[in-house]
């Protein structure tokens, strides 16, 4: 496969930063709509009330920070793609071969997040900047994100 991948690269069409911030849009409200009432049964809606440091208990850690991560980890490992990056007919795939990364790819560029956050956000903005429309996340862990027609077409 290594011999098709420089054929593969330039055929890749690189999903840029705006179409990517609305995939996180659409990303972030389907997990505020679960969520938020999630949360509201377990500690009620005097939850959202107050201003707090912190997290309120388990459940507040697990809905929080488990379940947003179990649950891109499981999209991107077995549909290529988060809904809100389904919905702008993008996929993740390995930036070397293009196909499916491995999971451990998956995981590296979930928790590489942290990365991209940390220095202001500059991981996120750098989309709008490289070549290759790569966030830092996605250099560390060696992915790309791609229009998925492309890889439909190659198919």
């Amino acid at each position: 496969m290594a011999d098709d991948s420089p054929r593969l690269q330039s055929e890749f069409r690189y999903v840029g930063f705006w179409k990517r911030f609305v995939a996180f849009l659409i990303d972030s409200f389907i997990l505020a709509a679960i969520m938020v009432p999630l949360l509201a049964v377990v500690y009620g809606w005097g939850y959202f009330d107050t201003e707090r440091a912190g997290f309120a208990g388990t459940w507040d850690f697990f809905v929080q920070i488990v379940l947003p991560a179990i649950a891109a980890i499981v999209f991107w490992r077995y549909r290529g793609a988060t809904p809100g990056k389904m919905a702008i007919s993008a996929v993740i795939v390995d930036a070397q071969t293009g196909q499916a990364p491995s999971t451990r790819q998956l995981v590296v560029r979930y928790f590489a997040y942290f990365v991209s956050i940390l220095p202001l956000l500059i991981g996120f903005a750098w989309i709008g900047f490289d070549p290759r429309k790569q966030g830092f996340h996605d250099k560390i862990a060696g992915t790309v994100v791609i229009h998925d027609k492309v890889i439909k077409q190659l198919s």
